[in-house]
């Protein structure tokens, strides 16, 4: 009764796909008789991040935890001194008024 009750999903049509593609092959008679080597295989070009290693990515980890401490310390600094100005203006404003 309170289970809904979901149209019946129509059957999608059989395609048929073939497993086999027939290939064409064609042999070429060598246009000379001498000995040829095959190309050399290209390589990996040495790319920016050849030489990086557990070493080099914990010196980065590091360098980067020690700038995030020194902005949170540059941060609250500069919170305190806010508050500080804040408190000394109020002092200094009191003591004008008497």
């Amino acid at each position: 009764m309170f289970r809904p009750k979901y149209p019946e999903a129509p059957t999608p049509p059989i395609v048929h796909v073939p497993t086999a593609i027939p290939t064409a092959q064609h042999h070429h008679a060598p246009a000379c008789s001498c000995q040829h080597t095959t190309a050399p295989a290209p390589t990996r070009p040495a790319g920016a991040l050849n030489g990086l290693n557990a070493g080099t990515v914990g010196a980065v980890v590091t360098v980067g935890i020690v700038l995030t401490a020194l902005l949170a310390a540059v941060a609250v600094t500069a919170v305190s001194v806010a508050v500080a100005a804040v408190v000394m203006r109020s002092l200094l404003a009191s003591q004008r008024r008497r």
